[in-house]
């Protein structure tokens, strides 16, 4: 899997990127856990994102953001973070310019980080948020959505309560042309241990659905 630095605002970043095989091969970009708590681009999550897009032949990138892994800065509050997902999201569009689609997604901080990104860079078609800590950060600023995307949480999720992010789905629902698809993991904790193959599947069902046959899966 080729290593790429990109060059980001507070220096370099870090990332993995695999190249689609097909023109125009729609885009993806994944985002990882707060850097504070042990999040990387490495996390079983985001590397299970990565792959389920990458299965359709998705030009896939996943980076650290900074301070973490060779990324290099520190941690910014979100405010730099954020930066940091823009610029990686300006590489992914400069090499591949004709990409038929856009989508972000991001785990727990990282979908935080994604859902902003998402609301300042209209390209983007769709997203997916786990486990996104909406008891602990403000998420106001979805006002209204501008993307239909998926989120999926765990019922046994230490650090967000459910109700929380069942709050945040049915304000979303509600804004007019947006279709929140909410998926609840029996069992799961926020970092999914254990149920990772569940999440895996719900994320496979949701991108056949929202994709359609155009963009069937693709050997690996």
């Amino acid at each position: 899997m080729p290593e790429v630095m990109i060059n980001g605002p507070a220096g370099r970043i870090e990332g993995r990127y695999v190249h689609g095989k097909q023109p125009n091969a729609p885009v993806a970009l994944f985002l990882h856990p707060h850097p504070h708590h042990g999040g990387t681009m490495n996390n079983k999550v985001v590397y299970t994102l990565f792959h389920a897009f990458g299965r359709r032949g998705f030009s896939t990138l996943r980076f650290n953001f900074r301070g973490v892994g060779r990324s290099q800065g520190s941690y910014d509050r979100g405010e730099g973070e954020l930066s940091d997902a823009a610029s990686a999201l300006d590489w992914l569009q400069t090499f591949n310019p004709n990409a038929s689609a856009c989508w972000i997604a991001g785990h727990s901080f990282g979908a935080w980080i994604g859902m902003q990104l998402l609301m300042r860079r209209p390209e983007i078609d769709g997203f997916i948020s786990v486990a996104p800590p909406a008891n602990s950060f403000d998420f106001s600023f979805l006002a209204p959505c501008p993307s239909s995307g998926l989120i999926v949480h765990g019922t046994k999720d230490e650090l967000v309560p459910e109700n929380s992010v069942h709050k945040l789905v049915n304000k979303l629902s509600h804004q007019r042309d947006i279709r929140i698809e909410y998926k609840v993991v029996d069992g799961a904790t926020h970092l999914f241990s254990n149920h990772v193959e569940a999440l895996d599947k719900h994320v496979d069902d949701y991108l056949d659905n929202a994709l359609g046959s155009r963009m069937a899966a693709v050997a690996e």
